[in-house]
């Protein structure tokens, strides 16, 4: 594995990094092995360019956008959470639950790559804004989604923010799942990104099959991802969690649990920096 370096390093692999910059065409001053001001400029330059998180750190992402042009496998944290672990996130949640639907949170988590502490630690903050008991659920009726004395969900019928075309379409696409996938455009999108063709169309229900709640959580968060990781470097929690839920509902237990996962997460090759590096 290469080494991980940032601002302060040096040695002959800051070295290799600076050649590697200059042949890319981000060039970062001397080639003299020293990790500077003007390296770290390059790097985040070139992070930027590709699409990388630029947090002007070069970790296994970066190398391999470096070497080959194609962003390396980012560490994996997700092999550290199991129900123990995520159980520390959920104070207030039966152990059963989190065992018995952790295994189809994680494999969407693999199936979409988000393998790495911060999207890991999104998703699972995600699951505890939107449902303390870590289950797939139905949205409940409120003031946001229901008229007074009205049918259940009829102010969704006519949002076409939502893609809905009028009733039912307000109830029949209602919040579904570990991440409350709402409204007839995202339902008929997800299915066809899911390889599912229409069925979550024909039946949204579908959408709380504990399987496909954690890939539909998985696809959302990825869909996002380099927003939300910007957000995060940034320390914006309030924006990580608008970048998902559109608001801030469930934001105080999206932050407790995330900072909690940051706390028990710790880091096991490289110290978090006060930017919180991620080190792409």
């Amino acid at each position: 594995m290469r080494p991980i370096l940032r601002r302060g390093a040096r040695g002959h692999e800051v070295e290799q990094l600076q050649r590697l910059l200059a042949r890319a065409g981000f060039a970062p001053g001397p080639i003299d092995g020293r990790f500077g001001a003007a390296t770290e400029a390059a790097l985040v330059a070139f992070q930027r360019a590709h699409g990388l998180l630029a947090d002007g750190v070069c970790g296994p992402v970066s190398w391999g956008a470096l070497f080959d042009g194609r962003p390396g496998r980012p560490l994996r944290a997700l092999d550290r959470v199991d129900v123990e672990f995520t159980a520390q996130l959920f104070p207030f949640t039966a152990l059963d639950s989190i065992a018995r639907h952790l295994p189809h949170v994680a494999a969407g988590l693999e199936a979409m790559g988000l393998v790495d502490k911060p999207m890991v630690l999104v998703a699972l903050a995600t699951i505890r804004a939107e449902s303390e008991g870590f289950e797939p659920i139905d949205e409940t009726v409120s003031r946001f989604n229901t008229s007074p004395g009205g049918r259940p969900f009829d102010l969704y019928d006519h949002r076409r923010d939502l893609g809905n075309e009028g009733p039912p379409d307000g109830a029949r696409f209602k919040g579904r799942g570990f991440v409350q996938l709402t409204g007839r455009a995202n339902y008929a999108h997800t299915s066809r990104a899911l390889g599912l063709g229409d069925l979550l169309l024909r039946e949204p229900e579908r959408a709380n099959e504990p399987t496909t709640a954690g890939l539909v959580l998985a696809l959302f968060l990825a869909e996002r991802q380099l927003a939300i990781k910007e957000a995060l470097l940034e320390g914006d929690l309030r924006r990580a969690r608008r970048l998902v839920n559109g608001g801030l509902h469930g934001f105080e237990r999206f932050r407790d649990a995330y900072r909690r996962g940051e706390r028990l997460l710790a880091d096991p090759i490289w110290p978090v920096r006060p930017e919180r590096a991620f080190a792409s």
